[in-house]
């Protein structure tokens, strides 16, 4: 198994509301994580193709949005991370993006997957919601097929009855198997899918413990969605990590990831 030297995280707002606040949380992000020496990515959504209701904020779209994290690279100097929801978003998002994102509900799409791997980028795939930890063989395989071993998987939850997430710790273990780094998504895994009726709605307060005990359980990198006001937040608001909130929150899970290395 890969062993990981520094604390992986990837981070940002779900989607890119304004270039302004981008700016901002990106700023904030890369003083935190400098100071606590964490290895760093820079995370926000161009597209939102898979909101609730019809209605939804989705954000800048391609073109406009990926100008915008070019910024980000270009002026603060960090990587970026964003994801792709159909084939051809891939090579565009290959020319800012250190590592392209597929969705959970996606990650079975073999063009999808493929039209990824086919860049040379670092492809993070998250696990679907409704597959075993042991089902991404497959995954890995289409992506390895398609020319590209630079692998990372994501847990983000299960589907556990109607509007509810559950995380499987041992779930964790069992995608280290596969010998890639395995990052653990914080606030997708405290969702309620669909719970707001039109909207995702979620429980935060779970964020920290979830957070904590997947690092102890051998997770090798955090992913979270971040906001200056999450309740004011266009996507995922109830499950985000207020920006205030963050630094004290990744000195706890820092501490825990030491020991466990």
């Amino acid at each position: 198994m890969m062993i990981m030297k520094k604390l992986m995280l990837i981070a940002g707002p779900c989607v890119i509301e304004t270039e302004e606040m981008v700016m901002n949380i990106a700023a904030v992000m890369k003083d935190i994580t400098e100071r606590l020496s964490i290895d760093y990515y820079f995370k926000a959504s161009f597209d939102k193709a898979n909101r609730t209701s019809i209605h939804s904020f989705r954000g800048p779209g391609l073109n406009d949005g990926i100008d915008i994290l070019k910024k980000v690279k270009k002026e603060l100097g960090l990587r970026i991370v964003t994801d792709i929801h159909e084939p051809y978003q891939a090579e565009v998002a290959a020319t800012v993006c250190d590592i392209i994102q597929i969705p959970a509900f996606l990650c079975r799409q073999t063009d999808l997957l493929s039209a990824a791997a086919k860049t040379g980028k670092m492809i993070n795939v998250k696990k679907a919601q409704f597959l075993a930890p042991w089902d991404m063989s497959n995954v890995i395989e289409k992506i390895k097929e398609s020319g590209n071993r630079k692998i990372l998987l994501c847990e983000r939850g299960t589907s556990f009855g109607y509007n509810t997430l559950v995380v499987d710790m041992a779930g964790i273990w069992e995608l280290k198997k596969f010998g890639y780094p395995v990052i653990f998504d914080a606030t997708h895994s405290v969702q309620k899918p669909g719970g707001g009726g039109t909207k995702t709605s979620g429980n935060s307060c779970y964020i920290e413990p979830l957070a904590k005990a997947a690092i102890a359980a051998g997770a090798d990198a955090l992913f979270m969605e971040v906001h200056p006001n999450p309740e004011e937040a266009l996507s995922d608001g109830t499950n985000m990590v207020p920006l205030s909130e963050v630094e004290a929150l990744l000195e706890k899970v820092k501490r825990i990831f030491e020991v466990v290395q």
